[in-house]
């Protein structure tokens, strides 16, 4: 390790930020492998079945013990999983705008890790230098905005490009869907940046260091309740789910794909729930910092404390999306739109209305 202060700072930099880069993949794609293993042994257990228990590899199961209970976890259904969507056939259909159908895919998958740069998952791992996020932007959250919107196009190009009534409908569904909540969740954080007084991410950690009761989730709790629906919406999960409600559009968007281009549809859903977990864990529960509080780490083990902490955190707010996908029944359009519109929206305007009077109130 002490090679490493040999390097130039220049070297240094680019050194930690491609590990932090590899790092944050490799989690982001392990999290959303094992985000769906979880939603499936969650439903499993909210509707009184066992779940997937087994998927293995050969030899596993011969393992005293310790193999069959991994194989009853069900540990290897990913792998499984994804070994299935690799093996089967890639089809496309004839009548499909082929570029934009292939297109579609990537688009959708690549802004949810994007916007996972700016989100500080740790505090640091003892070089003050160094701190735990690829890229500390001054507009973090301007970002996080911009990049997330991106997503809608690959859902809005995939419903054009399979040239059939079903994926189109669901595609303009999915337009009208995120653009609308959209505007309440930005102006929801509205509100709590007018508290925090900075748009950088690390200075909304920073400001809620002080322990459970700093968090922003207790200053700004309507704020929290219509970023958390609103994320809802953004992600389309139930009880939003519209664009690809089976009952009604068979799968809606991404109804004509296969194979790993569906994969990628299912990558960038699950990419989402944690990307928007991440975001709310920064903007409400502290991010990476303990409930009794305290501030960044001096050492290897203190940094990684802090990172486990932050995905514990995310973790629970996984569950919760998994848990209400599996207990409420989806909205009709209309009640969406109203919901939207005609609620979150007015309520988004009142808090930042109400906030601004408060701190003109105790900052005359």
């Amino acid at each position: 390790m002490d090679a490493i202060y040999y390097l130039s700072p220049t070297t240094q930099f680019v050194l930690f930020s491609v590990v932090k880069i590899l790092l944050a993949f490799g989690v982001t794609l392990t999290f959303v492998a094992y985000a769906v293993l979880a939603e499936r042994k969650i439903s499993a257990w909210i509707q009184d079945r066992v779940g997937p228990n087994r998927a293995a590899p050969v030899l596993i199961q011969y393992l005293p013990v310790i193999g069959p209970a991994l194989v009853r976890l069900g540990l290897f259904q990913p792998m499984a999983d994804g070994l299935k969507f690799l093996l089967k056939e890639d089809f496309t259909p004839a009548y499909v705008r082929k570029v934009y159908f292939w297109l579609a895919p990537a688009l959708t998958a690549v802004p949810a890790f994007l916007t996972i740069a700016v989100i500080p998952f740790g505090s640091t791992l003892g070089n003050p230098n160094n701190p735990m996020v690829i890229a500390d932007l001054n507009v973090g959250v301007l970002y996080t905005f911009g990049i997330a919107s991106l997503g809608v196009y690959g859902i809005v190009l995939a419903g054009y490009a399979s040239n059939s009534k079903y994926p189109f409908l669901g595609g303009i569904r999915s337009s009208a869907q995120m653009i609308s909540y959209e505007i309440a969740m930005g102006m929801s954080v509205v509100a709590v940046f007018m508290v925090i007084g900075d748009l950088n991410l690390s200075k909304v950690v920073a400001y809620q260091g002080g322990g459970l009761f700093q968090w922003m989730v207790w200053k700004q709790p309507l704020a929290f309740f219509i970023f958390l629906i609103a994320a809802f919406a953004e992600t389309n999960r139930l009880p939003f789910d519209l664009p690809e409600s089976e009952s009604e559009l068979v799968g809606g968007y991404h109804t004509e794909y296969s194979s790993m281009k569906f994969a990628l549809f299912f990558l960038g859903e699950y990419a989402n729930m944690i990307t928007a977990s991440a975001i709310m864990v920064t903007l409400f529960f502290g991010g990476w910092t303990f409930p009794w509080g305290g501030g960044p780490a001096t050492g290897l083990a203190g940094g990684l404390a802090h990172i486990a902490c932050f995905l514990v955190k995310m973790m629970v707010l996984m569950a919760l999306f998994i848990w209400v996908r599996w207990m409420f029944p989806r909205f009709r359009y209309d009640q969406l739109m109203d919901l939207g519109w005609r609620r979150f929206i007015p309520l988004a305007l009142a808090n930042i209305l109400i906030t601004a009077l408060v701190l003109a109130a105790l900052n005359p």
